[in-house]
């Protein structure tokens, strides 16, 4: 019966052809980066997007098995509302494994165009293979050098710093190197690395400072599903547990992404870590084990090189960190000595308890030693900082599902005796209405150096705030969403010198009347208390700013060959009191696909008063790569991007980009400085899938 019902949704789903005649679904990367543009509408600061872009990438080089996938997996495709993964999971248990992708059509509330933005993302795999690392589904090495044309001053002749006689210039060579790595197949084994060399960094042998030739290596070793054993892992790892208020990898969207589905964090577990940022990852060993159906503990133990700024304490004669730095940048001489100059330990556990989809509950510690104390420097806004050697996180966290509601929370609670705490509920209210709402409070003294639990700060620390979304299906073409934020700091902050406070909110609407066509706008407003700068004010005066952005999209797709993106983007910063300054930016994007050869291309045109106006646009790069300049001043930005599949095992990259600027002699500051008024960058990848 399940067989003859499947075969009549194959059969509607191949009349109606949104998938070709094929059976199989060929899944395209381009995909990829239109789910990215659509997810970041938009782009602001205090999110790492190139981490968020790695995860999201890796589970799209990885698809879930929708026989096998768990909720929060479902989830963190950020795709679905509250009431379709209940209808999902309800449509599983009701009828039985999946014969096909297509069946997703059968399911309740499932329509076409989210089951195309699903596609990508998930597979079936009908094949019930013995256990062997020789079958992987994921076999590739990537190789890719980039370069800025123009030269820059840090790689001109070298002029002594007269403070220390030492040169003050980039002891490497003007390419940016980088190797990836990966042999595996999903939930059952992983083995890769990551080699990268940035611009300025020089090529050493220095085990003394822990330094093997390339400046940046990454690796890991993944077993899954073994017995009771559900996940072992060896090298570089992250792990997403619970809100994120103890351990958090990169999956949080932050605001302005998704306005409801966006601030539940999904319990992932231990991944790889594969990110080109060289800081918030574990390096050591985790593994879950099944204690029984219901009982799940995860154990790790890390043992991390971090970089920081040294300062000696001459009257207990010993060195203490005053600040941990996480640019990854070793050009200089100092940089250099900032390099793996603090050894961080780390051990934990995490016990959950999971009796069916419904509820999760879970208990987390963390225990994080340093060789080096943590002292910043004695200023009023780092009063309730952390400082010391050592420091430990318990939490406990929870998930409950009630028909359409999911509910959620976490509470934990630092050595120092701040506590931190974020709840909230994720609802589908009616068909057409979902709504979120979130409570978070952080002590001024909660220190949880892997958290990144929901807020506005960078860190979980020294603010208190309350989120509510909405989003509204008026009918199948016309969507709107949006969220009000309200937060509070109830201390100084680094430039706000008293407590502080602010609110922000987002409209945003799309219009599809076609499958082709896509209007969609934005409104973004957000108001802040902040120092006023020197240049403005002699005196320290804190004083409310107010940004506004708006953007207006226009997508057109007229063939299987061309589409078309058009975006004028515009908006303002204003601290009260002063004239506003102000920025627009009107950017065109062309997308050609003949097959294996595939272009695309951009041009810009912006306008800013200043850096505070600045404009953040998301750019198309080079498989694995994400980038969204801020496009500042006055100018013009272009860019090519060409893709070749050579054959099924070579992929070629090349991407050019160039900016231009207007009424500037030069481009960039200190070593970064290029002197001429134009900045170009060359990029050159390719794949080798074995």
């Amino acid at each position: 019966m399940k067989s003859l019902f499947t075969i009549f949704v194959l059969y509607g789903f191949l009349l109606s052809g949104p998938f070709g005649a094929a059976q199989e679904y060929r899944r395209r990367e381009t995909n990829l980066n239109a789910f990215i543009q659509n997810l970041f509408p938009v782009q602001t600061e205090g999110i790492d997007y190139q981490t968020v872009y790695e995860n999201l990438y890796q589970l799209y080089a990885n698809p879930l098995d929708l026989n096998t996938l768990t909720c929060d997996e479902l989830s963190a495709t950020y795709l679905l509302t509250e009431r379709q993964l209940n209808d999902f999971f309800q449509y599983r248990r009701d009828v039985g494994p999946f014969l096909s992708v297509y069946e997703l059509q059968a399911i309740p509330d499932f329509d076409l165009p989210t089951i195309r933005r699903l596609l990508p993302f998930v597979t079936i795999d009908t094949q019930n293979r013995s256990f062997s690392v020789r079958n992987p589904t994921d076999h590739y090495l990537i190789m890719r050098v980039e370069r800025v044309l123009e030269q820059q001053k840090g790689f001109s002749p070298a002029e002594p710093d007269q403070t220390d006689n030492r040169p003050t210039r980039y002891g490497g060579s003007r390419q940016q190197w980088y190797w990836r790595y990966r042999y595996s197949r999903p939930r059952e084994f992983s083995f890769g690395f990551t080699l990268e060399q940035d611009p300025g960094e020089p090529f050493r042998w220095r085990p003394s400072n822990h330094q093997y030739g390339i400046d940046y290596l990454s690796f890991h070793v993944q077993l899954q599903n073994r017995g009771r054993w559900r996940n072992i892992l060896i090298g570089d790892y992250q792990l997403q547990i619970g809100q994120g208020l103890v351990l958090a990898s990169g999956f949080s969207l932050g605001k302005g992404a998704e306005t409801v589905s966006g601030v539940r964090r999904p319990s992932l577990g231990a991944r790889p870590y594969t990110s080109l940022s060289e800081s918030g990852f574990l390096r050591g060993l985790t593994a879950t084990y099944a204690l029984s159906k219901k009982w799940d503990v995860t154990l790790l133990a890390a043992r991390n090189r971090r970089d920081g700024s040294v300062v000696e304490d001459p009257e207990n004669q010993e060195s203490k960190i005053s600040s941990l730095q996480t640019s990854g940048l070793h050009r200089t001489p100092s940089e250099r000595d900032d390099r793996a100059s603090l050894l961080e330990q780390n051990l934990g556990a995490h016990l959950l308890y999971h009796p069916d989809q419904r509820l999760h509950l879970g208990a987390t510690v963390l225990h994080t030693v340093f060789d080096k104390a943590l002292q910043k420097r004695d200023l009023p806004y780092n009063r309730y900082e952390f400082t010391g050697k050592e420091n430990t996180v318990i939490g406990l966290q929870g998930t409950y599902i009630v028909q359409n509601v999911n509910l959620f929370g976490e509470a934990a609670r630092s050595s120092s005796g701040g506590v931190g705490v974020v709840a909230g509920a994720v609802a589908s209210l009616t068909k057409r209405l979902d709504a979120a709402l979130l409570a978070r409070y952080y002590d001024r003294n909660f220190h949880s150096f892997y958290a990144n639990a929901f807020g506005e700060n960078t860190r979980n620390s020294n603010e208190h705030g309350l989120y509510t979304g909405l989003r509204y299906v008026i009918y199948r073409k016309l969507t709107l969403g949006t969220f009000v934020d309200y937060f509070r700091f109830p201390w100084w902050k680094y430039l706000v010198d008293k407590p502080s406070q602010g609110y922000d909110y987002l409209i945003q609407a799309t219009y599809t009347p076609r499958k082709k066509l896509t209007f969609s706008g934005i409104y973004h407003e957000e108001h802040k208390e902040k120092n006023l700068p020197t240049a403005r004010s002699k005196t320290r005066q804190t004083v409310e700013t107010a940004r506004k952005n708006y953007a207006l999209t226009t997508e057109y797709a007229p063939s299987r060959t061309w589409s078309l993106r058009t975006r004028v983007q515009w908006g303002g910063f204003r601290y009260t009191g002063f004239p506003a300054s102000k920025g627009l930016a009107i950017v065109q994007d062309a997308t050609a696909d003949f097959g294996r050869l595939s272009l695309s291309g951009r041009l810009a045109w912006f306008s800013t008063d200043d850096y505070d106006s600045r404009q953040y646009v998301y750019e198309r790069d080079v498989l694995s790569t994400f980038s969204i300049p801020a496009y500042a001043n006055r100018g013009l930005r272009h860019y090519l991007l060409l893709q070749y599949n050579l054959n099924k095992h070579l992929d070629i990259w090349l991407r050019w980009s160039r900016s231009d600027f207007r009424q500037q002699e030069t481009v960039g500051s200190a070593l970064d400085e290029i002197a001429r008024p134009h900045k170009s960058e060359v990029k050159a990848q390719l794949r080798w899938r074995f």
